[in-house]
């Protein structure tokens, strides 16, 4: 149904991928959108793309454990000009629109892209890139092969991986391989791939609608009726689009797109993928039971606490902000 609506804006091709947080059980693998696509036998789960704003959790994952930022930390969005090798890299946001000094967790939830661009200058691309390759995405290049433009996912990687990336999130930063035959004895073996406080502060952050009102608006699709995290990403000339999130149990993502390369047309964060990802989740939280236990939030590890904030010059409204124990600002 939303592969058709979506004909009308050059879109042809997409791919679903639904995965239990826990035992890391493929339940649904929709790697094409069948008689709708030129392409049908592409598997587009597997097929590697880039994955535009999907990336930035991650990102500010690991600026947080590094305790090089926090969610409070202000970061400044407004026009910049970075020095490289090549010259200068001027990142825009995706509206061209500057929102000024805003905090990481609007720069995050909001989705900014010169704020990603100024963490990644923090952080280092080439230890970004170390960090993604420890959450399964297989970077191929070295991050000094890409830059700066690493932030905004300019490396190639699959949905398979992606999902899989985004289920260590809700699983408290634990990596686990998937596992192809669901009901298996026993869990895979994983490692810790990101600091469980740094992911619970992230989780929490994508779950924000609040924060994401900036750019998303308070009502979008992205709110789904039980606690879910979820982040979207467009790719360069709207060649992908993609919507990742997660709920207590299941971790699904989407992306739609041409197996071609073609650029989409006007296809937004909100119109593409999300309507797919939001109708995905909604029907398996569809009993009551499911949204019962959807509607939880996670539980804080032991190393966070929180504690509420105040802005200068009121940029963004008080709040109680979630901090690594250590980092906390008033």
């Amino acid at each position: 149904q939303h592969w058709r609506e979506l004909r009308t804006r050059h879109v042809e091709d997409g791919a679903v991928l639904v995965l239990d947080n826990i035992s890391g059980d493929v339940l649904a693998w929709v790697g094409s959108s069948g008689e709708l696509s030129q392409a049908a036998e592409v598997d587009a789960v597997l097929a590697p793309r880039q994955p535009g704003s999907t990336l930035k959790p991650f990102l500010y994952a690991q600026a947080l454990a590094e305790k090089r930022l926090t969610a409070a930390s202000l970061l400044e969005d407004a026009p910049t000009h970075i020095p490289t090798a090549s010259g200068l890299y001027i990142p825009q946001n995706y509206d061209h629109q500057f929102k000024g000094w805003v905090s990481v967790r609007t720069a995050l939830a909001a989705s900014l892209n010169v704020p990603a661009v100024r963490t990644l200058v923090m952080v280092g691309p080439e230890r970004f890139q170390a960090q993604l390759n420890h959450l399964g995405l297989a970077i191929k290049e070295s991050g000094d092969y890409y830059g700066y433009s690493l932030a905004l996912g300019s490396a190639e990687v699959s949905l398979l991986n992606l999902t899989n990336a985004y289920r260590a999130l809700a699983n408290g930063g634990q990596w686990r391989p998937i596992r192809m035959v669901p009901g298996g004895t026993g869990l895979p073996p994983g490692e810790t791939a990101i600091d469980p406080g740094a992911a619970f502060i992230v989780g929490d952050i994508l779950s924000d609608p609040y924060a994401r009102a900036r750019t998303f608006g308070t009502d979008s699709v992205l709110a789904t009726r039980h606690w879910s995290a979820v982040k979207t990403g467009t790719s360069k000339d709207m060649r992908d689009n993609w919507a990742l999130g997660y709920s207590r149990r299941y971790t699904v993502g989407v992306w739609v797109g041409n197996a071609s390369g073609a650029a989409m047309h006007e296809v937004s964060g909100t119109s593409g993928a999300a309507p797919i990802w939001a109708a995905v989740m909604a029907y398996l939280h569809r009993t009551a039971s499911a949204a019962t236990n959807a509607k939880r939030e996670p539980s804080p590890p032991s190393t966070v606490i929180r504690q509420p904030v105040r802005f200068g010059n009121e940029l963004e409204a008080r709040r109680d902000e979630w901090f690594l124990s250590g980092t906390a600002q008033p």
